[in-house]
């Protein structure tokens, strides 16, 4: 392709394209449907590795509930049963 550079494939594209939706925080099957992708798990397989990781999303608000439970006790003074 004239003014593109070497080695330049129209898959690098959709890659491109995919990156973005996925940085902009779109789930899955937005992605897949934009990708026009069968399978929600073939686009996983292919950009499973861009996704946010869930698993310290999880951690994160669950250190967030308790850190927020702490203060509440802290300020009322009252310990209860959680």
């Amino acid at each position: 392709m004239k003014g593109l550079p070497a080695g330049f494939r129209f898959h690098d594209l959709r890659h491109y394209f995919a990156s973005l939706l996925i940085a902009a925080g779109l789930d899955v099957k937005v992605v897949q449907t934009r990708l026009r992708h069968a399978s929600a798990v073939t686009t996983l397989n292919t950009y499973g590795h861009m996704f946010p990781d869930k698993d310290e999303s999880a951690r994160a608000a669950v250190a967030a509930a308790l850190a927020a439970r702490a203060d509440s006790v802290r300020t009322q003074g009252v310990v209860t049963a959680l």
